[in-house]
């Protein structure tokens, strides 16, 4: 739809309460958003755009439709937002991270072994679950100490499976785990640990610290001394445990404190959960800046995807601004936690003052982020100036050849933006054709089908970076000018160039200058760094390769048969005691005439035998 054909439409709603989903010419659902009467507020966003944010703009200029769903209440809008948020999670909606909120630990009672772990929510698995608690961070604390206190085993093993198997670890050595490795470690403690830790995590402090106390004065009453010290050392640990959960169980907390700092680039939710009036933990999630202009707009929308869903809410919740919609908002929540959630909003005294605090907290941290986003912004400025680019290196691309042998030849692109991995974008290639190993010819296939995609169109390579790293010397480099120039493409191109010790050393132009990096440690990390990705990468996906070709059909013996022309001779001919039989004018029917020769030929030199399918 053109602007004007949405413009019009826009004014054509109903001036109901309702839901409005914004789409792009690809039918990918880029922002939801909930309304008291659409007709208003989608009308918004096709008038003059000099009173939106630049954010705003960008999705503006990417709408090529939109739809909408009428609610009978607002509250009704509201709580379809959020499920149609949580179901498309649109690129211009304020997004939280998956594990934000309140974690419980979860205790696996029904293997003959259990063992403690954290989980986002309660599921109908069998578990048994306590919490939720305040932090993530703070309760691993509390599942951390459980294991030391309780001298539960931490390691990787798995019991009975395990059990004498090896020598106790190094946990066993140092007195933090009872050994339950060991073939003469008595097997039924380990349920009396878990019997103690399920009852301290109910809150039953004194009762396990009694029983304690009556083993330990037994033991050394039997002159079994070195138990009894075992006994008390396992009671001061508890008692410790106690003080500490009792800081940090969210389940009874009484009040959180919301916070909220709006940066340039970066914006801040901070959420400080307190526990009978102590501070007991901070949760704060960084994004960046909502297109959204009013406060209580952001802020309403970040409370309903941190406390959504979630059963176990505290008794008040402290904002920093007004929320429009708090009558419905402060509803869903007390609906999800099954009692009253009171939202408030103090002007003045001790409240306020919590308000501050929390605030305080969020720009501390959008400060520290900015500061390390404006370190690494100087870091590219000065790579810029080095290498004497025309752009930014916002986008560098690195790419590197692995092969062993004749087989398994492979190549690896990975993404650094703004100086970070971009691991969505990296690309892993399987060289085509090659019937030996030759890193300039695989730079050159990989090379021209990356840019070839670019150039068609390709979503998976659909943007052009603004570096290329090659990993080589200026011949790997003036290949890659090669392959672009025949494209039409300028972009600037370095090999990197190693050390005896196998680290980058120095960047080489194709025309053979060599810019010596060692001299900046900053550039000379991040260069080593963007390389040595690149070559795991590229050997990581190898090694895969070759194990499957170890395990897999006999054709993956032949040269020039990859899994590809492997499928299509299986597809066509149904087996290999088939292909075997076909003659070379029928291969080449289904694969290229070198494959179809290659297989044809290694049939005739291999001893005839039934091989299964692959």
């Amino acid at each position: 739809m053109t602007f004007d054909e949405l413009k019009e439409k826009a004014h054509a709603l109903p001036l109901k309460p309702g839901v409005y989903i914004m789409q792009d010419a690809k039918n990918t659902v880029i922002y939801v958003g909930k309304a008291k009467a659409l007709k208003n507020r989608v009308s918004q966003y096709f008038q003059d755009s000099a009173s939106h944010t630049e954010k705003t703009r960008a999705m503006v200029s990417q709408i090529d439709h939109f739809d909408v769903i009428v609610a009978d209440s607002e509250f009704e809008a509201l709580v379809l937002e959020n499920s149609l948020i949580k179901r498309h999670q649109p690129h211009y909606n304020i997004l939280l991270k998956d594990d934000k909120g309140y974690p419980y630990i979860r205790l696996s009672v029904k293997e003959e072994y259990p063992r403690f772990s954290l989980s986002n929510r309660v599921e109908e698995d069998g578990a048994r679950y306590f919490g939720p608690f305040g932090s993530r961070g703070s309760t691993q604390v509390i599942v951390d100490a459980l294991r030391v206190a309780l001298k539960l085993p931490s390691c990787s093993r798995r019991f009975p499976r395990d059990i004498g198997k090896e020598r106790p670890c190094l946990n066993y050595h140092m007195g933090q785990c009872d050994g339950y490795c060991r073939k003469e470690m008595d097997q039924s403690r380990y349920g009396e640990a878990i019997g103690q830790a399920i009852r301290l995590l109910e809150g039953k402090f004194q009762e396990v610290g009694d029983d304690l106390l009556s083993e330990m004065e037994r033991a050394a009453e039997e002159l079994r001394f070195e138990r009894a010290a075992e006994l008390r050392d396992r009671y001061r640990a508890i008692e410790l445990l106690g003080k500490r959960q009792k800081v940090v169980a969210g389940s009874l907390a009484d009040t959180d404190v919301v916070g909220f700092h709006r940066g340039a680039a970066k914006s801040c939710f901070v959420v400080l959960h307190y526990v009978e009036g102590d501070l007991a933990a901070k949760d704060w999630d960084l994004m960046e800046t909502p297109m959204e202009q009013d406060e209580g707009a952001v802020v309403s929308a970040l409370i309903r995807q941190y406390y959504g869903g979630r059963g176990n809410l505290p008794k008040q919740i402290l904002l920093p601004c007004e929320l429009e919609d708090e009558v419905p908002v402060t509803r869903m929540l007390s609906e999800a936690a099954g009692r009253r959630v009171n939202l408030v909003t103090p002007q003045r005294g001790a409240k306020m003052d919590l308000i501050r605090l929390a605030n305080k907290n969020a720009a501390e941290e959008v400060e520290r982020a900015t500061s390390r986003e404006e370190r690494q912004s100087k870091l590219l400025e000065l790579l810029q100036r080095m290498l004497d680019i025309p752009d930014f290196p916002r986008r560098m691309e690195a790419y590197d050849i692995s092969n062993t042998g004749d087989d398994d030849i492979v190549a690896s692109m990975t993404v650094f933006v703004n100086g970070k991995p971009l691991k969505r974008d990296y690309r892993h290639f399987k060289l085509r054709d090659m019937e030996h190993p030759d890193d300039y010819a695989s730079m050159e296939q990989v090379l021209t089908r990356r840019f070839r995609r670019y150039l068609d169109g390709d979503e998976k390579f659909g943007e052009k970076p603004d570096v290329l790293l090659i990993d080589g010397g200026v011949t790997h480099a003036r290949v890659a000018v090669k392959v672009l120039t025949e494209l039409g493409l300028t972009i600037p191109v370095f090999g990197m160039v190693k050390d005896d010790r196998h680290r980058t050393r120095a960047l080489v132009t194709p025309e053979g200058k060599e810019i010596g990096i060692q001299g900046n440690p900053a550039i000379f990390s991040l260069i080593g760094q963007i390389q040595e990705e690149t070559h795991r990468f590229a050997i990581e996906f190898n090694r895969l390769q070759r194990k499957g070709r170890v395990q897999g059909s006999v054709l993956d013996n032949i040269p020039g048969v990859g899994e590809k022309r492997r499928a299509q001779l299986i597809k066509h001919f149904k087996s290999v005691k088939n292909i075997r039989a076909a003659s070379l004018e029928e291969l080449s029917g289904v694969v290229p005439k070198n494959t179809a020769q290659a297989v044809f030929a290694y049939f005739r030199k291999e001893p005839r035998r039934d091989d299964p399918l692959p």
